[in-house]
């Protein structure tokens, strides 16, 4: 693998402290896995480009009023996949997430494309119980097999329906496998689209009342209109904001346990830094609310 897709640097650069594994609360895991990715390529470089940006953010968050490096993120070395098949992939990212839950820390998983977090969520499944998993995405993942693989990115959602309840938030985009799947009568798997989002004014409600007490959640970059994220393999229009993405994260936070979460699918854009600092900070940010209402505090 070229050394420029993977990162020695720590989240928050190399200034920052409360950062030892032991004390740490978060771990940040890195996944710079893109084999079965089909469109704009670049994903193995997104945990590089994260930690890259994140050295440059004020660690102070004006929402909370907090800073939420001191609550400790350790970031472990990259895990190696060269030459791993997705398959060995998704079992070496579940080694790694097992670890960290095992240990008691919050598990924050970077890829890579979105194959990886089918590992995260069967480490999460196994370490905390009754869980379900919040789909953050622009697409459904609901195809059982693309291109040979039953665990493409195409297929993730498929997978982990099959370990959790899901709920899909922010989808506008499927296949007509996908719409059948939905339409039949053994499907579980709630979806709130963004046109949902656009029209109902109580999706939130009901987001809330779907979800059970534990949550994982899982983001696709692409669930972000593509004005504010370009940087993804398949940019659909139609996306929601930032803010309307923060104030999710943070209704979830309030209400539930967020037992981990991922972020993918982020594809650098040579000379446009924009998009990985954006990552960065939505990393941060809802870091930050797991953190604040954890401890029992409201805003």
């Amino acid at each position: 693998m070229d050394g420029k897709n993977v990162s020695n640097v720590r989240f928050g650069g190399s200034g920052l402290s409360y950062v030892d594994f032991e004390k740490a609360k978060a771990v940040i895991i890195q996944a710079p896995y893109e084999g079965t990715v089909t469109y704009r390529k670049g994903t193995q470089r997104g945990p590089a480009a994260i930690l890259e940006a994140s050295a440059n953010m004020e660690f102070f968050d004006e929402e909370l009023n907090i800073e939420t490096y001191k609550n400790g993120i350790h970031t472990l070395p990259p895990i190696n996949i060269s030459n791993l098949s997705v398959d060995n992939v998704i079992e070496e990212v579940y080694k790694s997430v097992k670890d960290v839950m095992k240990a008691e820390k919050l598990p924050v998983l970077l890829g890579g494309e979105h194959s990886v977090t089918i590992g995260a969520v069967r480490a999460a499944k196994e370490a905390a119980g009754d869980i379900m998993v919040l789909q953050l995405d622009a697409h459904y993942d609901l195809r059982d097999e693309y291109r040979g693989s039953r665990n493409n990115h195409a297929c993730v959602a498929r997978r982990i329906q099959e370990m959790a309840p899901l709920v899909q938030l922010g989808v506008r985009s499927l296949s007509k496998e996908e719409k059948d799947f939905l339409s039949g009568e053994n499907n579980v798997v709630k979806t709130i689209s963004a046109y949902d989002m656009l029209t109902d004014q109580l999706w939130d409600r009901r987001m809330l009342e779907v979800l059970k007490d534990k949550v994982y959640i899982t983001i696709d970059l692409d669930v972000l209109d593509p004005s504010i994220m370009p940087a993804v393999g398949t940019p659909e229009p139609g996306g929601i904001s930032w803010y309307v993405l923060l104030d999710i994260l943070k209704m979830v936070a309030q209400n539930k346990e967020i037992v981990g979460f991922d972020i993918v699918e982020l594809a650098p854009i040579e000379g446009d830094i924009a998009p990985d600092f954006l990552t960065s900070k939505l990393i941060y940010r809802l870091l930050g609310y797991t953190f604040f209402y954890k401890n029992g505090k409201k805003k």
